[in-house]
């Protein structure tokens, strides 16, 4: 009886090694048989799991558990967030192409059991994980303290875009060649679909506009996108005074490049037009002397719109039509009537073609003015040339009738000084 329960005794201590062995193995692995197995999971990290470059852990180690998918947790205002990364979605990121680890990011996430994972609601847990990615990105991270986006974040509006609601967290793909740091053409055409996750009301509009449309239905990736209106990271409030007068300068970027404006038979004189104008001379001088200034006077999106800009020449909404054109004018102009709106030569220069009166009357006077100026500054020269003349004549006359007057006769002419009495008994005489 003894011997039996040493015997048992002993292959009970043999099981419970093999078991403790079984384990440890399976925990070094990452292998977690599935999200309820709560007593694997709670196994510790073991210095073995530590890649040779450093106390790094293992991907493997991470996704042993979170490479299941449902794996989750309930936050504390009932939020359920969702703990499972697809591995090929992983892989295949920027950072995984990189080799970049989990815990790289996850900071404090090095050990388990982890540590108590505090955020109240899903947007506090995206507002808490995105600050790593300033310890690999500071200068973009920088760059969004000086946005929209972050003020808003600075007086508790949670909902502000911050870094991942962009790029995503586990599945961020490159946007831009990393040989000229352009971006990509698959990223542009993503943008507007990026914004629209929180100003869908607004891409709706640019998706119906000619750029939007232009980009999302043919692929155009010559037309501007908001990135390049807005800015990427610093994006600026674009209801500030700042950012309007600046606008005619945006729309510049584009509408005076000859390479790209050529490809579509776009005039590039639109910026040099609406600077001659009085209403973009009057906020060219704001710009300059105001910038912190409103101005009543338009600028760009006043007259084409701003996210719903459509073809000049669309029969209904387009602004070379008089009656779409006079609409707009009325906005500022209450009074306007009918033919209001001729009194604009639109962005064309006087020529044959565009407004051949005003082109003619142009050419009149710039043949007119320099005769008639220069006619009568001939007219101004022959005076005075005549008057310097005159006065020169008379001044010699006047000095060699001087001379004349004191100068004695030569010795041979001299006579005695005789009266007119003697004078005329000589002519007696001689007769």
């Amino acid at each position: 009886m003894r011997f039996g329960s040493k015997k048992s005794l002993i292959y009970l201590v043999c099981v419970v090694i093999f078991i403790s062995l079984a384990a440890s193995v399976s925990e070094r692995t990452g292998v977690i048989a599935s999200p309820g197995d709560q007593a694997a999971r709670n196994l510790p990290i073991l210095p073995s799991d530590l890649t040779s470059a450093g106390p790094i852990v293992s991907n493997d180690v991470c996704l042993g558990c979170h490479g299941t998918p449902g794996l989750s947790m309930t936050l504390l205002n009932g939020d359920v967030l969702d703990l499972y990364v697809n591995p090929d979605n992983y892989a295949n990121s920027v950072h995984g192409q990189g080799g970049y680890a989990c815990v790289q990011c996850h900071t404090n996430l090095g050990e388990y059991p982890h540590p108590l994972f505090t955020a109240p609601s899903l947007r506090d847990a995206t507002l808490d994980l995105t600050l790593s990615c300033d310890r690999c990105h500071s200068g973009e991270y920088n760059l969004t303290m000086d946005s929209v986006h972050y003020d808003k974040l600075a007086i508790g509006i949670k909902e502000a875009a911050v870094c991942t609601d962009c790029h995503g967290s586990h599945d961020v793909h490159r946007w831009t060649d990393p040989d000229t740091n352009t971006l990509l053409p698959d990223a542009r055409l993503d943008i507007p679909i990026t914004c629209s996750r929180c100003h869908f009301a607004i891409y709706q509009k640019y998706r119906e506009s000619v750029h939007g449309a232009a980009l999302t239905d043919e692929a155009n990736t010559d037309v501007p996108t908001c990135i390049d209106c807005h800015g990427v990271h610093n994006i600026g409030n674009p209801t500030t005074a700042v950012f309007r007068l600046k606008s005619p300068q945006l729309c510049a970027g584009c509408h005076t490049d000859p390479s790209l404006m050529d490809k579509y038979g776009i005039s590039t004189n639109v910026l040099n037009t609406y600077v001659s104008d009085f209403h973009g001379t009057t906020v060219t001088l704001f710009e300059k002397q105001s910038p912190d200034s409103q101005t009543n006077k338009p600028v760009c999106y006043d007259c084409h719109g701003i996210h719903d800009i459509s073809k000049v020449d669309d029969p209904e909404t387009g602004i070379e039509m008089q009656q779409n054109l006079l609409v707009r004018c009325k906005e500022c102009h209450l009074d306007a009537t009918s033919n209001f709106p001729n009194a604009w030569m639109s962005h064309y220069n006087p020529s044959p073609e565009h407004y051949p009166l005003v082109y003619y009357v142009n050419l009149f006077y710039k043949v007119f003015i320099p005769l008639v100026l220069g006619g009568m500054g001939a007219l101004v020269v022959m005076d005075v040339g005549h008057t310097v003349y005159v006065k020169t004549r008379r001044k010699k006359s006047t000095q060699i009738k001087s001379t004349a007057e004191v100068s004695p006769p030569p010795p041979d002419e001299i006579t005695p000084t005789q009266s007119p009495l003697e004078q005329d008994s000589e002519e007696g005489q001689h007769e």
